[in-house]
């Protein structure tokens, strides 16, 4: 099974996204999401999250917060768990060239307007609600989002 994390960075009321157009194959293809990517061998989803976001977009993460995890069962691309994650906290450049995308800094209340996953809209709301640590299952068909499950921990 997939393991893989996703951090939304956040700067001034804007979310550091990338638009995945460049990778053949690539499941998000067309697609704006965070920043993030497969875990390897031995990593902890937080060190996985830091090299990530520096092989992606060359930023070097500080604290980062952990806010849930996000189940995807999907008849197309099997089942995920992706780590997720917010900051503030961060320096360094975001590199204009990345292999999987365009980066782009977007304002928050705009990326529900970009073609983004439709489950990705009930996370980042939960985002910026700021709620407790959650677990979110999202079934897909396809491209279309069938089913949602959303449980906070105690």
């Amino acid at each position: 099974m997939k393991q893989t994390t996703l951090c939304y960075i956040e700067k001034d009321g804007a979310y550091l996204m990338l638009h995945r157009i460049k990778k053949v194959g690539d499941e998000n293809r067309d697609k704006w999401v965070g920043i993030g990517g497969k875990l390897e061998e031995g990593e902890s989803p937080f060190d996985c999250v830091r090299r990530e976001v520096f092989e992606e977009v060359g930023l070097t993460l500080g604290s980062v917060s952990y806010r849930g995890i996000i189940t995807f069962v999907s008849d197309r691309y099997g089942t995920e768990y992706m780590h997720l994650f917010h900051t503030c906290d961060f320096s360094g450049s975001v590199k204009e060239i990345c292999d999987e995308g365009v980066p782009k800094w977007v304002k928050v209340q705009d990326v529900e307007n970009l073609p983004i996953w439709q489950g990705d809209k009930i996370f980042l709301k939960l985002l910026s609600e700021d709620c407790p640590f959650f677990s979110l299952k999202l079934e897909y068909e396809g491209d279309r989002l069938i089913s949602d499950t959303l449980e906070f921990a105690k």
